[in-house]
């Protein structure tokens, strides 16, 4: 097995090598019990999942006083969200479990969302009996096959003597190095079989050894770099949250004096209210954050990827700069753009080491000097600040909703986005001091994300206030696991950004296709005064309460309200005006030069010390 990995700190019991100690455990039972008792001691304490035929041997013993709560979802995707919201919110490996065949697939696309975002997440799957495996039995997919490029690493399960090994292995693989899923596929006929359960484990991960600790030579190098610049940005990606590396990220922040901008992975790494922040770089990100990495000429890339969202047409991506890249996935430094100092390592570690190296050079009378960049930078920001226009009908406006939801929502609470307009605004216009509190899908951009997920976040974090920022196409795809909060006490709270159309889409539509809005609007009113659906009557009817805004002076009333509720999930449809638009943008395939901070405003940024 190869490595892939990169850093989170393993929250969660792993299992030990073989031969430092006697086992601890040793029981006879079936390998469905083997199984669970498997996941008690690698601590899980809660399962998002769905029983079938060759996964059903596994459900019985879990009536028989488990420490594990199974929390039956409505699709096999809403499990898997599930389970990558409960791993985003708590820091803890998520689990889900799901039978054989369509059971399996319907995995995929979570399974592929976490890869993406490096979500530590154990996808369990039952398989045919042994005998019948490739003989197309019924319900029989190779599974291990079709997610090998989607996990971290994947097990087929035959010998129920295995089980175990597999669990410890497959928690240890998910959890360390870079995090990521992985799936264990187990054949029916291993989970009903006698074995003899013994814990702990001997594990054997040959060639999975993930690099935390940095070269100390490449840290002195960067710490020389960031003392010799003149435009220097830290670009700070998910990687600093997965390593649990704020508190180190804000000490180095505030000793470089160099400005910070979070991608979207990392809202909440570094306060929005630091005055250091720039806010985040991107496609749709803050003028400042874009232009700042465009003009700089020094880099620091902490845990991030420099991905085309960010770096937009890439040859044209920050051309006078110098980058130093720290990341744990030595695949990633250089996979993009070459590293002019590349550091492999754990970003806490990273980060801890660099502080050391630069008050080092700060002792040798060597300090930036960023004096000029920081007018630069001032008068970006407030020449261009983050904003929206009021609609001039008197309807609501998308960002209103938002910014309001956050600013009267308890503090800590917990924001779960889909993926479009709402998902960009979500990000503009609450404000993110704490890590963990915002969980969206970055690099698959998976519709119906934020209700699953949201899901799992509460489960996870009961005592958490969590609000699903959702569109009304995004709601349209999971909205049923509405039904498993209702019928598992997990009340979440559900905005939905209702513009009756696929929002960004239709940006998109407008911005390049002419205004020919081909099968993106959704048809909320089917005929006048009808909903299509009536997303309060739909709330209702899954035993939650169901609230609408339309008038903007009723939107604290209404948000206030839902606030209030904490016994049953709410849901409110907002009604929004449908042609609001998100801004900044940087149209796909263009250079961050191109950024528009309006419709047709192009910023100037007058004469800067790289011009």
């Amino acid at each position: 097995m190869t490595e892939q990995a990169t850093g989170a700190h393993h929250p969660q019991p792993r299992a030990r090598n073989g031969g430092a100690q006697q086992p601890a455990t040793v029981e006879h039972v079936t390998g469905a019990q083997s199984l669970i008792r498997a996941l008690e001691e690698v601590g899980c304490d809660t399962v998002f999942g769905i029983p079938g035929g060759a996964i059903l041997p596994a459900y019985d013993p879990m009536m028989d006083s488990s420490k594990v709560r199974h929390i039956l979802v409505r699709h096999e995707q809403g499990a898997g969200h599930a389970a990558t919201g409960y791993a985003q919110a708590t820091g803890r490996v998520g689990v889900c479990m799901a039978t054989s065949g369509p059971g399996a697939t319907n995995l995929v696309t979570p399974i592929a969302d976490a890869h993406m975002d490096s979500v530590p997440l154990v996808a369990i799957t039952g398989q045919v009996a042994s005998k019948a495996i490739g003989t197309d039995a019924f319900q029989e997919a190779d599974i291990c096959g079709i997610t090998m490029p989607i996990t971290k690493h994947n097990w087929l399960v035959t010998d129920p003597a295995e089980i175990p090994r597999t669990i410890a292995e497959a928690f240890h693989v998910a959890s360390t190095g870079r995090p990521g899923p992985v799936l264990v596929d187990i054949a029916k006929d291993a989970l009903q079989a006698r074995t003899t359960f013994v814990w702990p484990p001997h594990t054997d991960l040959p060639g999975y050894r993930p690099v935390t600790k940095p070269h100390s030579k490449q840290i002195r190098e960067a710490a020389k770099l960031i003392t010799q610049a003149r435009r220097p940005v830290l670009y700070v990606g998910g990687g600093v949250l997965k390593a649990q590396a704020t508190a180190e990220l804000k000490v180095f922040a505030e000793l470089t004096g160099a400005p910070v901008t979070t991608t979207l992975m990392a809202l909440g790494a570094f306060p929005d209210s630091h005055p250091q922040h720039l806010g985040m770089p991107g496609m749709h990100g803050s003028v400042a954050a874009v232009t700042a990495l465009q003009k700089s000429d020094l880099i620091v890339a902490l845990g991030a990827r420099f991905d085309d969202r960010v770096t937009g047409k890439l040859d044209s991506f920050a051309p006078n700069a110098r980058i130093v890249h720290a990341d744990i996935d030595p695949a990633e430094i250089g996979k993009n753009r070459a590293a002019d100092v590349p550091i492999v390592g754990d970003a806490r570690e990273v980060l801890a080491d660099l502080i050391v190296a630069v008050q080092h050079e700060h002792a040798e009378g060597h300090r930036g000097d960023y004096g000029s960049w920081w007018e630069d930078l001032d008068r970006w920001r407030r020449t261009y600040p983050l904003g929206y226009d009021q609609p001039d009908d008197g309807t609501l406006a998308p960002q209103q909703v938002i910014q309001r939801i956050g600013e009267l929502a308890p503090k800590d609470t917990i924001y779960a986005a889909g993926v479009g307009q709402h998902q960009m605004w979500a990000a503009h216009f609450i404000r993110y001091e704490q890590p963990a509190t915002w969980l969206n899908s970055g690099g698959a951009g998976t519709m119906g994300y934020a209700v699953p997920a949201a899901m799992g976040a509460k489960a996870g974090m009961p005592d958490r206030t969590v609000w699903a920022i959702d569109g009304d196409g995004c709601f349209q795809m999971t909205n049923q696991e509405l039904v498993t909060c209702a019928l598992n006490n997990i009340p979440v709270k559900v905005a939905i950004i209702n513009n009756g159309a696929l929002g960004m889409v239709r940006q998109w539509q407008t911005l390049f296709y002419n205004q020919r809005y081909s099968n993106t609007v959704l048809g909320t009113e089917a005929a006048p005064g009808t909903r299509v659906p009536d997303f309060v009557k739909l709330a209702e009817a899954m035993g939650c309460v169901g609230l609408r805004c339309e008038d903007p002076s009723e939107l604290d009333k209404v948000i206030q309200e839902a606030n209030a509720i904490n016994d049953r999930p709410v849901v409110v449809d907002f009604i929004v005006h449908q042609d609001a638009m998100v801004w900044p943008m940087v149209a796909a395939g263009t250079s961050n030069d191109e950024i528009l901070a309006a419709r047709g405003v192009r910023p100037d940024f007058g004469d800067t010390e790289d011009d």
